[in-house]
């Protein structure tokens, strides 16, 4: 249901920033075992860590592992794979005018209100997971 309001292009527009997302521990624990080194080696060559914060490092003004796409794709952050699908969309047909902007995988051509339909089911569905 999904590829129906959204494809990823691996355009990078989303991975791109000064900041990236914090990752829980969950995350951390995703993308040590896709990576398939020990956590210590992913903290130091990857990651920026201050405090309790967890976040990817940028390099190039991109996600450190962003390089035509993806390189962590299926073991990257919840919060990374929930955009741009975000829930405040559907709050505000503003919201969803600036990210279908910014993100050429979000299929406009539905219209709005069909957008948020499907989208609505799939948030639905994932809260009884």
């Amino acid at each position: 249901m999904e590829e129906e309001i959204f494809e990823c292009q691996q355009c990078g527009y989303c991975c791109q920033g000064e900041t990236t997302v914090s990752l829980t521990d969950d995350d951390l624990q995703r993308m040590v075992d896709y990576i398939g080194i020990p956590e210590k080696e992913v903290k130091e060559k990857y990651l920026r860590i201050t405090g309790n914060v967890i976040q990817m490092k940028i390099v190039d003004g991109h996600c450190i592992f962003f390089d035509k796409g993806c390189t962590v794709h299926p073991g990257k952050p919840w919060r990374c794979s929930q955009w741009p699908l975000h829930p405040s969309i559907l709050k505000d047909r503003n919201n969803f005018e600036a990210i279908s902007t910014s993100c050429p995988g979000i299929k406009t051509n539905l219209g709005y209100e069909k957008f948020c339909e499907i989208l609505s089911s799939l948030i639905r569905a994932k809260e009884h997971k």
